[in-house]
């Protein structure tokens, strides 16, 4: 268990790292009010994430600690949303659009009032 959590670890370390410097380019890069930075990872997250999992379950060809390594840890620290991308395809295929649904609209509105919420939270001291 403890190896697990270091692999983890050792990822979203990477991941984490690798946000904020991708990021912080892409908004130097384009230098706008638009988070291009936040939505390039999500895209890339998602990307590899996507590669990750089909490489382990269809192909075999990435043994479970290194999809730890990468899906949970890398992309965790990369980026939620690509973890996020994934469970709504696995919604779509398993469950149907219903389901999916309600995930991906309870996510987005109460993610939202969740973090106006959290932003209100200081005006109760």
């Amino acid at each position: 268990m403890f190896r697990t959590l270091l692999v983890i670890g050792t990822g979203g370390f990477l991941g984490s790292v690798l946000r904020f410097l991708v990021g912080q380019g892409m908004q130097r890069i384009f230098n706008t009010m638009f988070p291009i930075g936040t939505m390039t990872v999500n895209v890339i997250g998602s990307f590899i994430i996507g590669v990750v999992y089909s490489l382990a379950e269809r192909e075999n060809l990435i043994n479970p600690e290194m999809r730890m390594f990468l899906a949970v840890g890398f992309c965790g620290g990369f980026t939620t949303f690509s973890s996020f991308a994934f469970d709504q395809l696995n919604l779509l295929k398993d469950s149907g659009f219903l389901y999916l649904s309600l995930y991906l609209g309870g996510s987005v509105f109460l993610g939202l009032l969740s973090v106006y919420l959290g932003t209100q939270v200081y005006k109760l001291f």
